[in-house]
């Protein structure tokens, strides 16, 4: 798969029905395709099935379901920019097979916006590291076995049972929750995980303040679209 086929006329037919949207304001958060309205998967695809994606834009699904997840977290004047700046980020051509394992590798362990921060324990810290490790195979392309992301997931979920015993422990539980739910992607991609994810990195950073919460969405966003405008091209414009 790649992104829009490799067509430039797809993009910019997908860009220019965003642009409109947005300039009559008809970008919401909380609700698919209503009435000329909706969210960011909503007013691209005039829809709520994330798997169109694929077939009408070229763009893996589960980078959908990422990209509704990050919308719903953003203050509301940046959401409404974001379907437009998501689609624009995007290279006709890319391969955006392994964004989503990208990200999640930044959003598990870097140092300012991983969730690794809030681990307390060695065993949340160990656990959380080790998810990110799968993903990192996945891109190196050693991909795991299933038996690798059930363990890991496992003892992300034993550590944030753990944590859940001290109320106090809040971000370190939900920092390993979002380690077990990363592993659980490996299986499947679906909006139960999507709102999972989203509910354990809001979680994580709830402790903060309503401003560290809302400039970690920010930086969410800002990483998204920096890996896929890196994503490589394979297919070039005007190539098929």
């Amino acid at each position: 798969m790649i992104a829009f086929h490799g067509n430039q006329e797809i993009k910019q037919m997908y860009l220019s029905r965003v642009a409109a949207h947005e300039a009559a304001d008809e970008i919401a958060q909380g609700y698919y395709w209503e009435n000329g309205k909706g969210c960011a998967v909503g007013c691209t695809i005039h829809g709520s099935q994330h798997a169109l994606y694929e077939t009408e834009l070229g763009i893996p699904e589960d980078l959908a379901y990422l990209q509704d997840g990050i919308f719903e977290g953003l203050p509301n004047a940046k959401a409404k920019l974001f379907p437009r700046e998501f689609l624009d980020a995007i290279p006709v051509g890319a391969d955006l097979s392994l964004v989503v394992n990208q990200f999640l590798v930044w959003l598990l362990v870097d140092p300012l916006h991983g969730v690794i921060q809030f681990a307390g324990k060695d065993s949340e810290r160990e656990a959380i590291d080790a998810v990110a490790k799968l993903h990192l195979r996945v891109i190196s392309g050693d991909p795991p076995e299933k038996s690798e992301w059930a363990a890991a997931g496992a003892a992300a979920g034993a550590a944030a049972r753990a944590a859940a015993w001290a109320a106090a422990r809040a971000a370190a539980r939900a920092a390993a929750g979002a380690a077990a739910w990363a592993a659980a992607w490996a299986a499947a991609w679906d909006a139960a995980r999507a709102a999972a994810w989203a509910a354990a990195w809001d979680a994580a950073w709830d402790a903060a303040g309503d401003a560290a919460r809302a400039a970690a969405w920010d930086a969410q966003k800002d990483k998204l679209l920096a890996l896929l405008r890196a994503a490589p091209v394979t297919v070039h414009a005007g190539d098929k």
